[in-house]
């Protein structure tokens, strides 16, 4: 029955309810009410409407759910959808629609995030074939004839020759180590596993914290997106344990599980802000990588002190 004629039905019952209890009991009211009548009319209209509330209460009560489960959806976690025990017909309708309409944003914003994304590795890999093949060039010829220069300059001046050569080389292995960054050519070259030891590797030789990693061998095989997406949560979580963490220790771990591959990333330090953990920009940039290949992160606090940041990614595929 529809919510409509629910309330229709239960109104009605109650003013039967009403005139047969008059029409049948031995109840009269003066032309001048008494103060028993009064009083009896009173409790008769308090008990009808409680009832009434009861009644109606309990046949709004599936919409109020489904209204607090609209509440608590988390646009940035996918998948969630409404389900509501027995629900009336309008009730069942809306749920149908809301979902519906979760499935058609869901679906555009990970259209709009696929494009997003697909630009910016775009311009991130012009930049880095922009730095590498000029600059880095442009830096690796000013080096060289700084040292053809050193050799050729008096002795009291040579010192400040090398100084320079010396510098123009440190530019050279920055610029590398920024187009790295921005685009990995072990990524595109040898597979997700080699870029994470490379990716490990560099970040143990740029910090103090001393890096385990686990990646396990055999993995089912992902397609470029899934390997790239996976790449930039790892890339952005051993940023943030340099930046923010003061950590002495970190574990880079990856590996497949019930017809997952998990990513995990996990640190000693003194833990990630809760606010940080919604708000922050990073973590905002690693939520939407995540729900644009169907993944799901999360982000912790591990006791008894740092942070795990940790990525499913579902496959299809077996070992």
């Amino acid at each position: 029955m529809s919510l409509f004629w629910r309330v229709y039905a239960i109104n009605t019952g109650l003013l039967l309810l009403a005139v047969l209890t008059l029409a049948l009991s031995p109840a009269t009211v003066s032309d001048r009410i008494l103060v028993v009548e009064a009083l009896v009319l009173t409790v008769g209209v308090v008990v009808v409407l409680g009832v009434n509330l009861l009644l109606l209460r309990r046949v709004f009560e599936p919409l109020q759910r489904a209204t607090a489960l609209m509440r608590r959806i988390d646009p940035l976690l996918p998948g969630q959808r409404l389900e509501v025990e027995r629900p009336v017909a309008e009730v069942g309708e809306l749920c149908r629609a809301f979902n519906d309409l979760l499935d058609r944003l869901e679906h555009e914003r990970r259209d709009s995030a696929r494009r997003a994304l697909d630009a910016q590795e775009d311009e991130r890999r012009r930049l880095a074939r922009e730095l590498h093949d000029q600059v880095g060039q442009t830096l690796t010829g000013v080096a060289l004839q700084l040292d053809t220069l050193a050799r050729l300059v008096p002795d009291d001046l040579r010192p400040r020759v090398e100084s320079l050569e010396q510098a123009a080389r440190a530019g050279v292995e920055e610029v590398r180590e920024i187009a790295r960054g921005l685009r990995p050519e072990a990524l595109d070259d040898f597979g997700l596993r080699s870029a994470l030891v490379s990716l490990g590797s560099v970040f143990a030789e740029q910090t103090q914290v001393q890096l385990v990693s686990r990646l396990q061998r055999e993995l089912p095989e992902l397609d470029r997106d899934d390997e790239l997406v996976v790449y930039r949560v790892a890339q952005e979580s051993l940023t943030n344990v340099a930046r923010h963490a003061n950590a002495t220790r970190a574990e880079l771990i990856l590996e497949a599980a019930d017809d997952r591959v998990v990513l995990r990333v996990r640190d000693d330090g003194r833990g990630i802000d809760p606010d940080d953990a919604d708000n922050g920009v990073g973590v905002r940039g690693m939520r939407e990588r995540a729900m644009l290949i169907g993944a799901s992160l999360e982000i912790t606090r591990v006791r008894p002190h740092g942070t795990e940041v940790r990525l499913a990614l579902p496959v299809s595929g077996g070992l």
